[in-house]
């Protein structure tokens, strides 16, 4: 079999875990492949929450202003008893933005819409989704996956260096590697539908009978459409009618109001809610993001908020490790990301439970805000450090300004696939490629005009601190001798070499290396 690659990464899905990928990979010049076994976009509302730290990542992606002006923040919810009277209440907490955390409060988006924001911003990266294009079948050896591919025009066969599968709960990828699925069917079957309906207004989130799981339904309307997505729990057996008739008379069974006509379904779907995680993210050069690593209720608007974070966690690793990073640096991909999925499981089940006897509400805990890997192996912290912004959590904004006097922010800084080093005083740091510099203090070129910097990163004199592609804090170091060798050991592992180094491993070189392989 000879090393003849197509791409240097497949990557099987292009739902919102494959598009962040392949958005992550373009910016950053790593060839690849989306496809797509589907011949058209999904078409439904289904993840529809955007929790606070994907907005980040958003911002990052160069998607949020985007996502914000199509669709919007959750309505109120108008909660009705059986009696008739109601009470109305904000599903979750509205906090007031702060300068660490500049999003606080969920959106609401169809998940169609936002994916088709994806899509548009993979094109302005010149790339696209292969569509109708499906794996039926792969093998892998140490330098690459040869991948089976089919569409109507026939069968293909490639060779890449990376496979990742993106591909859903049904996951083919993680079905063919024989990768357990372990969790539980959590004894509810519901249904969501997208539709066009009257009798309701659009300014509310409609709850009816919460608590009581044969009459309870929502119908909430979805930003940026003028659809409203319904939900209900149904009979764990037995068809459901998920057509405009059926979903009419469900209404006006389950509300008792016969003014609510619904005139068109544009997608529905019927489904029993799990909780599974699978027992491994990678075999080899093949890995899992998403749902086809990991499945839970819809409860807390957690699911492609997680996928999203799977992808932009992957993504700088499998782009660093293509460019001569240590192989190692993959492992820390399972290592960080699956106890996240074990708590995301554990709270959508807990919300899941609460829910079922009617208890509805939503506070910081789903807003991931408050997720880090400090037990992380790319988590390095100061011998005896106790004080500040500890290694692995989330880096905090913060407004600043430039040594010239303009307004700035600490996450337009760290915007971008490159590491940034932040150093208070003047302690001068070799320059590497990758890595940007900045110093805070007299004469540095970041102005804490306010405090804030100091106030979320508590650095003491000749401290820095190190934060990576995906926002979080990899080092916090203080730039003694000890800590200056520190520091470039740790760059060197995360493949950030000096520029002597980096030059004999430019992209000619690259190139050069490949085609030898080959």
């Amino acid at each position: 079999m000879t090393n003849n690659f197509a791409a240097d990464v497949l990557i099987c899905g292009a739902g919102a875990a494959g598009l962040t990928l392949a958005i992550e990979l373009a910016r950053r010049g790593v060839s690849f492949r989306l496809i797509e076994r589907k011949a058209a976009p999904f078409p439904g509302s289904r993840g529809k929450g955007i929790q606070p730290r994907t907005q980040e990542v958003f911002e990052d992606l160069g998607i949020l202003d985007k996502v914000v002006a199509t669709g919007g923040v959750y309505p109120p919810m108008r909660d009705y008893r059986s009696d008739g009277s109601f009470i109305e209440k904000d599903l979750g907490d509205r906090s007031q933005p702060t300068s660490a955390e500049p999003y606080r409060i969920p959106l609401m988006i169809p998940q169609f819409l936002t994916e088709k924001i994806m899509r548009e911003r993979l094109a302005e990266l010149e790339c696209e989704v292969e569509f109708g294009c499906g794996l039926v079948g792969f093998e892998q050896d140490d330098d690459g996956v040869t991948a089976h591919l089919t569409r109507s025009s026939g069968e293909e066969r490639v060779r890449v260096r990376y496979l990742v599968g993106a591909d859903g709960g049904r996951s083919f990828v993680r079905h063919a590697l024989g990768i357990a699925f372990p969790g539980k069917t959590l004894g509810v079957r519901a249904i969501v539908a997208d539709a066009a309906l009257t009798g309701l207004d659009r300014d509310i989130w409609w709850q009816f009978n919460s608590g009581d799981m044969q009459r309870m339904i929502a119908i909430c309307p979805l930003g940026g459409t003028e659809l409203f997505q319904i939900q209900a729990p149904v009979p764990p057996e037995g068809d459901v009618d998920l057509s405009a008739e059926g979903m009419e008379r469900m209404i006006a069974e389950r509300t008792d109001r016969s003014d609510i006509a619904v005139h068109s379904v544009n997608w529905a779907s019927a489904y029993a809610m799990n909780a599974r995680i699978a027992d491994s993210y990678r075999v080899g050069r093949i890995f899992l993001a998403g749902d086809a690593a990991h499945t839970h209720p819809p409860t807390g608007g957690q699911g492609l908020n997680t996928s999203v974070q799977d992808s932009y966690n992957l993504g700088w690793k499998l782009a660093a490790v293509l460019r001569g990073a240590p192989h190692e640096l993959l492992d820390s991909y399972e290592i960080e990301r699956r106890p996240v999925a074990e708590e995301v499981l554990g709270l959508s089940s807990r919300l899941l439970d609460a829910g079922t006897r009617g208890e509805i509400s939503r506070g910081r805990e789903v807003h991931q805000l408050d997720i880090g890997y400090p037990q992380s192996p790319l988590a390095l912290e100061a011998a005896g450090r106790t004080h500040g912004l500890r290694a692995g959590q989330r880096a905090p904004d913060a407004p600043t300004k430039g040594a010239a006097g303009q307004p700035s922010r600490l996450f337009l800084l760290f915007a971008g696939p490159h590491w940034t080093l932040l150093v208070n005083g003047q302690r001068t740091i070799a320059s590497r490629p990758g890595l940007r510099i900045h110093h805070l203090g007299e004469r540095g070129d970041i102005l804490d005009v306010f405090g804030c910097v100091h106030d979320a990163y508590g650095l003491a004199p000749d401290e820095c601190v190190l934060i990576r592609p995906d926002g979080y804090v990899g080092a916090t170091l203080l730039l003694s001798a000890q800590g200056i060798a520190q520091l470039e050991t740790y760059l060197d592992g995360v493949g950030l070499p000096p520029l002597n180094e980096t030059s004999k491993r430019d992209a000619p070189a690259l190139d050069a290396e490949r085609a030898q392989n080959d």
